[in-house]
């Protein structure tokens, strides 16, 4: 073997096969180094990080020790299940330990009061977004953390350019382990953001999951995964926290709009084809395996997180059971076996899988969660579903609990335990991983108390399996060849206008309309249109902060103008656009009040504008808690309001003023949500998933037809919600509207009609 040495413009080399010519070329970029190889993979790394570039047969390898040999795990020629196994051999515990933890949320740059640059603010410091905080140097350095999870970013070039600078770090620590950077979902478009393509500075703009759902295309689904794994790896990611495989059986469920809906067929087709697109890309319509466009996926939330009683979810301790009154288990984790554990595509399963929160209540010999279920990880998903790849806990699982209705920590069935031993309660499970945790103490403890149990030879075994399999993630997607991105290519490719095209035309494909009295859609152009100012009001969030209100037109008027002539009141207006958000819950399940009122803290979660009480709500919770006391979570009887009571009165206000003339009501879901308040007062119905307002103008003017199916039932009421199974799918009877259309699984309307096509045969047999 021998050193690779610089400058160089061209080396050729005969290879190990003589009538082979390996052409070895470099190129220096901002800050790291390629070298390509016509015979091999281009290799990426720092100068100056300690890795050097060594020949062997003609070949170019890199030396992460900096010698003239390189370890087999550096061999790119071998295996990569067997490179993962060479250096999960060489790592300390110390080291594994770190290869465990997943950050917690990272912004670039991070915020004040979150973390510092140089003991400073960010704003204080003169440092760029790209540069690395001190909180992050501390992770990757000190607690060998090596999956990091992005969130928000100031661009695509900070994105990339941070990414750079992490792999320089971490590329000059023991072994050149590189960082496997990753993201929730970021493709949704933005509502009142007007559609133009070409490269805008962000990701191509899509609609959400249910969105994706409502086209009833594996074939759609799998092109967005396509494109947007390419602008991940554009970004410096490699593993997608997605997508959600949860049976959205309940419509409650605060993370519905996240799911491909209710129907097992459905969403099994959609997962498996989310997950080849990501992982083995489909250029050309063929899977090509792993490469450099490749993403992990990592599927949640096993084994189903749609059923939390009452619609709860368990971010909170109200919402930590999962109920399965209809025996319904099998239909919720069919989602994993059949379709992301057995993917068209040569890379065959989801790299990794995540439990959900939730104790999935009385599915097993203990009511623990899913995390801390030996029964559900090692015995139904290692044994009888045979997945062998990461298992990841949700975020923040280990912590200490607090109040149920405070969206902190979430160690559901296991308060009583120490953080140390619920880490080991974990790993007895068969967890490899643990979300949102930056520090190994607790890692290092729990292997202490395994080697006491078990012996020091057993418990590195067990500790080596998961440095395995998590090593295998980053040797899949070719990070340990070349982990860095090339800026300016980044920034051109991203949000391209061929797939910000592509995702605009998906959004009109995904956009359902439930009603067309009198065939009133197409609108005529140059009618005169009245679309009223939106004024939302301070709503409580999801992390329990207030929004705040937002005071907006919902469609510019120059996206308006295109097709019709704008109307200063409705009296001046041939029709109306009512542009809607649907019904937002108070507190989603649980409210302090009650509970220092003397109540149990519970209340209903619903799905329509006006006060709901619940009267057939059951008389006795299903889960009952020992930690809470045993507390019988029933909320029979008790009323809740939605947030946004004031969108249905600015409805019945335009209906009263319109009068006769048309109006066409436009509803952004989130959530299944009952109707009848609603389509009394409109001729035309749309809605949407994350859709841009602008798309919604498109289809009024007939310049695209719709043809988005329901990937759900919309309930005719919330006692038709209030007596269904949380856990059975189509469990909940339709609304019905004033045309005798029933809003059903796999109802939509085009212009001509309720639509019967393919779609519809093979998904809902008709």
């Amino acid at each position: 073997m021998s050193l690779l040495t610089f400058p160089f413009v061209e080396l050729r080399l005969p290879t190990a096969n003589e009538d082979v010519e390996n052409v070895i070329t470099y190129e220096d970029k901002d800050g790291y180094r390629l070298v390509h190889q016509s015979c091999g993979p281009t290799l990426g790394y720092c100068p100056g990080s300690g890795v050097a570039i060594v020949l062997a047969d003609g070949l170019a390898f890199k030396s992460f020790d900096g010698t003239d040999t390189f370890l087999p795990y550096a061999d790119w020629r071998l295996p990569v299940a067997e490179r993962a196994a060479d250096l999960a051999s060489r790592l300390t515990i110390d080291e594994i330990a770190g290869l465990m933890l997943y950050s917690p949320q990272n912004k670039l740059p991070m915020p004040a009061g979150t973390d510092t640059y140089g003991g400073k603010t960010f704003a204080e410091s003169g440092c760029r977004p790209w540069d690395l905080s001190d909180g992050q140097r501390k992770f990757l350095i000190d607690g060998n953390v090596r999956h990091v999870l992005v969130s928000t970013v100031a661009s695509v070039e900070a994105a990339a350019r941070w990414n750079n600078n992490v792999q320089a770090l971490c590329e000059s620590r023991t072994h050149g382990i590189p960082a496997n950077n990753s993201s929730d979902p970021r493709h949704s478009a933005f509502h009142d953001a007007e559609f133009s393509p070409g490269s805008s500075g962000q990701l191509s703009l899509w609609s959400n999951l249910m969105g994706l759902a409502s086209t009833f295309s594996p074939e759609t689904v799998a092109r967005f995964a396509d494109i947007a794994s390419r602008e991940y790896r554009a970004l410096g990611l490699a593993t997608a926290l997605s997508p959600q495989a949860d049976l959205g059986t309940d419509p409650r469920w605060y993370r519905y709009n996240a799911t491909f809906g209710n129907d097992p067929a459905l969403v099994t087709d959609l997962i498996r084809a989310y997950c080849d697109g990501f992982q083995s890309g489909t250029p050309g319509g063929e899977p090509t395996g792993w490469g450099e466009c490749s993403v992990n996926t990592m599927v949640k939330h096993w084994p189903g997180g749609g059923s939390g009683e009452g619609g709860r979810d368990a971010h909170y301790g109200n919402g930590k059971f999962a109920v399965y009154p209809g025996g319904c288990m099998a239909d919720h984790v069919r989602p994993f076996v059949e379709g992301a554990f057995a993917l068209s595509g040569p890379t065959g399963q989801a790299s990794a899988v995540m439990p959900y929160y939730t104790i999935s209540y009385n599915q097993t010999s203990e009511n623990v969660g899913n995390s801390y279920n030996r029964e559900l990880i090692t015995d139904r998903l290692r044994g009888d579903a045979g997945y062998d790849g990461v298992v990841c806990t949700d975020w923040v699982i280990t912590a200490d609990p607090v109040d149920p209705g405070i969206h902190l920590s979430k160690p559901w069935g296991v308060e009583t335990l120490t953080v140390a031993q619920r880490h080991y309660k974990a790993l007895m499970a068969g967890v490899d991983q643990f979300g949102g945790n930056n520090e190994k103490g607790p890692v290092l403890e729990a292997y202490r108390i395994g080697c006491e149990e078990h012996g020091e030879e057993w418990m590195r075994a067990r500790m080596e399996r998961s440095a395995v399999r998590l090593l295998l993630n980053s040797f899949r997607p070719g990070l340990f060849e070349n982990p860095y991105v090339d800026v300016d290519e980044s920034m051109r490719l991203v949000g391209n206008r061929e797939w910000m095209e592509e995702g605009y035309r998906q959004q009109l494909a995904s956009v359902v309309m439930l009603k067309n009295a009198g065939n009133l859609l197409p609108m005529r152009r140059r009618a005169r249109v009245y679309v009223p100012h939106r004024t939302v009001p301070p709503m409580r969030n999801y992390w329990g902060g207030t929004d705040p209100a937002a005071d907006y037109e919902p469609v510019a008027e120059n996206v308006l103008s295109r097709y019709f002539d704008p109307a200063q009141s409705p009296e001046d207006a041939d029709f109306a656009i009512s542009f809607m958000e649907s019904p937002k819950s108070w507190r989603m399940g649980y409210d302090p009040a009650d509970k220092e009122s003397g109540g149990n803290g519970y209340i209903p979660i619903t799905l329509q504008y006006r006060p709901y009480t619940a009267v057939n709500a059951r008389e006795h919770s299903i889960a009952r808690d020992p930690w809470d006391g045993n507390t019988d979570r029933t909320y029979r009887g008790k009323t809740v309001r939605a947030m946004n009571e004031c969108e249905l009165d600015s409805l019945v206000e335009l209906r009263r003023r319109m009068g006769s003339k048309p109006v066409i009501v436009v509803i952004a879901m989130s959530n299944p949500t009952v109707m009848s308040e609603v389509e009394p007062l409109a001729d035309a119905i749309l809605i949407g998933f994350s859709v841009q307002n602008q798309a919604f103008v498109d289809l009024i003017a007939g310049a695209a037809e719709p043809s988005g199916l329901l990937p759900f039932e919309l309930p005719a009421s919330m006692d038709a919600v209030e007596v269904h199974c949380e856990d059975r799918p189509h469990d909940i009877e339709p609304y019905r509207d004033s045309e005798g259309n029933v809003y059903a699984f796999a109802y939509g309307l085009n212009f001509n009609g309720v639509i019967s096509d393919e779609r519809t045969r093979r998904y809902a047999g008709r």
